[in-house]
């Protein structure tokens, strides 16, 4: 669409012709022969066929009003607009903690083609399913087993997140569970969120064994900072020995935030948990837009330049004396039998 940025320019449109209307002429002297026939002079040349073509050129008065008008709109810079541009700023961060310890291998979930897969692989095939629902959000992932580690930094790159999602595999963390620095280092990862809504979803299938912080200590931290805990407890819950699923500690952990604890038996119920997630975690999606601009005050200037050396050109041919003239020499001679002023051509 195109757009003039000042308009009211064009109200200058009269102006050339106000000014010759106000303004007086302009005097200019020529130097010239004063001759006592000037008068029988001019009578004699007026009859030539030169003079006569040029007393039939017309007044070009549409030219200059087309130039003119070229200018303006030069002047009230044109501009092309183009389609809107929207984008969407995410307005939630999440923070996905996965449990890789040595008791995600245990086999007692079904994957989608019934096939027994371990409670990793479960993990994996829905959370990429829930992954793929969060378009518009901040997604990182951290990994725990004796430790925390960054596997995914915040990122709307969804497909980048599942990517590294898939890549994880039982063990490669350590063998324990360290819930608690999972959390702690989650919260650290929020300092330089300026995101409306911060939201940590931990999925453990046992109890902490590892952790410098406690977990319920961590969770007290992140509640300060404004950051919801959703827990999901996966397994076996009659699991005895260092890999008992302390539901407890998830419940409390949650609780502290103001989150929700949730248990996984089996991929059907996991994969309701996120649909859960899905209502209490609303996306509010906020949008910028805008629409380019691109400046094109040169096309008019462009074409007035174009149209002006067109004319001047034109201009210049029909100033060559025609080859008919041409061949003719023009004299002026007197009479001397009747003493007047003859034209020979």
């Amino acid at each position: 669409m195109l757009t003039f940025d000042y308009l009211w320019v064009f109200l200058l449109f009269p102006l050339p012709w106000l000014l010759r209307a106000l303004l007086p002429p302009r005097q200019s002297q020529q130097v010239s022969v004063r001759v006592p026939f000037g008068n029988r002079l001019a009578e004699a040349m007026s009859r030539s066929p030169v003079a006569v073509i040029a007393a039939a050129a017309p007044t070009r008065w549409i030219l200059p009003a087309i130039l003119w008008t070229l200018v303006l709109a030069a002047a009230a810079r044109p501009q092309w607009i183009e389609p809107p541009i929207t984008k969407e700023l995410p307005t939630r961060d999440l923070l996905l903690l996965v449990d890789l310890s040595g008791s995600m291998d245990q086999k007692d979930f079904t994957n989608k083609s019934g096939k027994k897969v371990d409670r990793l692989a479960a993990v994996k095939e829905v959370l990429g399913d829930f992954l793929d629902r969060r378009q518009g959000d901040r997604v990182g992932l951290v990994v725990f087993g004796d430790a925390a580690y960054l596997q995914a930094p915040f990122s709307t790159d969804l497909e980048l997140s599942r990517r590294l999602l898939d890549e994880c595999q039982v063990g490669m963390a350590g063998p324990r569970t360290a819930l608690g620095d999972a959390i702690g280092l989650g919260v650290g990862l929020f300092d330089e969120s300026d995101a409306q809504a911060k939201t940590i979803i931990a999925l453990t299938d046992g109890n902490d064994t590892k952790s410098k912080i406690p977990p319920i200590e961590a969770a007290r931290v992140a509640a300060q900072r404004d950051i919801h805990i959703h827990t999901v407890a996966i397994g076996d819950p009659t699991t005895v020995g260092e890999d008992v699923l302390d539901e407890q500690a998830l419940r409390d952990v949650a609780s502290a935030t103001g989150g929700s604890y949730f248990f996984a038996a089996d991929r059907k119920s996991l994969a309701g948990i996120y649909d859960e997630l899905d209502k209490i975690e609303t996306r509010k999606v906020k949008t910028v837009s805008h629409r380019p601009r691109t400046d094109i005050y040169y096309v008019p200037l462009a074409a007035a330049l174009l149209l002006s050396m067109a004319s001047k050109f034109a201009a210049a041919l029909s100033r060559r004396t025609p080859p008919e003239l041409a061949a003719q020499t023009t004299r002026v001679h007197v009479n001397p039998i009747t003493g007047s002023l003859e034209v020979d051509g």
